[in-house]
C-alpha cells in the first residue's frame, strides 16, 4: 500500500512497521525528508536515503521514563510471577493461602545488569536504584568513572555482566552487531535464577534460543515487550507461563503517543521546509 502512495509525495511519516528500503526511496523520487514515529528506525535504510540527500528523523526522550516504566513493570512481573498470579485468581484457582505457594524472587537488592547504557539504560537504572540494585553495565563505550561513581553502577564485560546478573535489561539498537546479541552461548552463561528483560528490539534476542533455555530451566523465565518476526511469536513461546508477554508497548502512555507525534510533525514540516529537522539522525552525512 505505501509503495502505490509515494511516487508524489515529499515528506514520509512512518512508524517502525513501514519498511523504508531502496525499492520504496526508488519510487518516490520527490521525497524530501523521512520522519519516523519512534525512537528505533532499524526500519528505514538511512545509508540509501541519506545517498539521496533525504534527512531521516526520530523521536528520542520523549518515550524514554514510559520504555523504562515497562523495563521496570516487567522486572516486577516476572520476579513475582504477577501475570501467572492474575491467570490463576481469573480462573478460581486461588483457594486458600499457602507458605509455598506461588513463590517468586525478590527485586529489593537484587543485581541488575543493563545492556546499552543510552536514555532508556540509564532511566532504568535510576528506577533500580530505588530498589536497593546493584547496577552492572555494558556499552559500546564506557563513560566517565565521575558519572559512574554518581550513578551508582559499575562497567563489565558482556560475559561478566551475563554470570553475574539476577536481571538483564536489554537497552541497545538494532545493528548488524547487536543483532542475536543474546544467542544460546549468551544464555548459557546467565544464572539458572537469572531473568531476561527486553524492550529494546526483538530481533536483539534469538528467540527461539530462549524458548529453549527457559524450557530446560537455564534461565529462570523472561519479560518481553519486543519480537524478533513482529508481530509473530516463535512456536512455544506462548507456552511458557513464566515469560511474560507485552504487545510492543513501552511507549504506549497517551501522553508519550502524543509528544511522539508532535515530535514527529515538528520533524516532517521542518524537512519541508527544506531544513534539517531537530532530531535528524544523518544530519552529520548530508551536505
Amino acid at each position: 500500500m505505501l509503495l502505490q502512495r509515494v511516487a508524489d509525495k515529499e515528506g514520509l511519516l512512518c512508524t517502525i512497521t513501514d519498511r523504508v528500503d531502496e525499492e520504496l526511496l526508488g519510487r518516490a523520487p520527490l521525497l524530501k525528508v523521512i520522519a519516523n514515529y519512534g525512537v528505533g528506525y532499524d526500519n528505514i535504510d538511512v545509508e540509501a536515503a541519506t545517498k539521496r540527500g533525504i534527512p531521516v528523523s526520530n523521536t528520542p526522550d520523549v518515550l524514554t521514563d514510559a520504555t523504562a516504566d515497562i523495563a521496570m513493570a516487567l522486572i516486577l512481573a516476572t520476579a513475582r510471577r504477577l501475570v501467572e498470579g492474575d491467570k490463576r485468581v481469573r480462573e478460581g484457582q486461588f483457594r486458600f493461602w499457602a507458605p509455598m505457594h506461588f513463590l517468586g524472587s525478590e527485586v529489593t537488592g537484587k543485581t541488575l545488569g543493563i545492556v546499552g547504557l543510552g536514555r532508556i539504560g540509564r532511566a532504568v537504572a535510576r528506577r533500580a536504584r530505588g530498589f536497593d540494585m546493584g547496577i552492572l553495565y555494558h556499552n559500546r563505550k564506557r563513560i566517565e568513572k565521575m558519572d559512574e561513581k554518581a550513578m551508582g553502577i559499575t562497567f563489565v564485560s558482556l560475559q561478566t555482566l551475563l554470570t553475574e546478573s539476577d536481571f538483564v535489561s536489554l537497552h541497545v539498537p538494532l545493528t548488524e552487531k547487536t543483532h542475536h546479541l543474546i544467542g544460546p552461548e549468551e544464555l548459557a552463561r546467565m544464572k539458572s535464577t537469572a531473568i531476561l528483560i527486553n524492550t529494546s528490539r526483538g530481533p536483539v534476542v534469538d528467540e527461539k534460543a530462549l524458548i529453549v533455555a527457559v524450557q530446560r530451566g537455564e534461565i529462570a523465565g523472561a519479560g518481553l515487550d519486543v519480537y524478533e518476526n513482529e508481530p509473530t511469536l516463535a512456536p512455544g513461546l506462548v507456552d511458557l507461563d513464566n515469560v511474560v508477554l507485552l504487545p510492543h508497548s513501552g511507549s504506549a502512555p497517551l501522553e508519550t503517543r502524543a509528544a511522539m507525534a508532535r515530535l514527529a510533525a515538528e520533524n516532517l514540516l521542518a524537512g519541508l521546509r527544506g531544513q534539517i529537522p531537530p532530531n535528524c539522525v544523518n544530519s552529520s552525512f548530508l551536505d
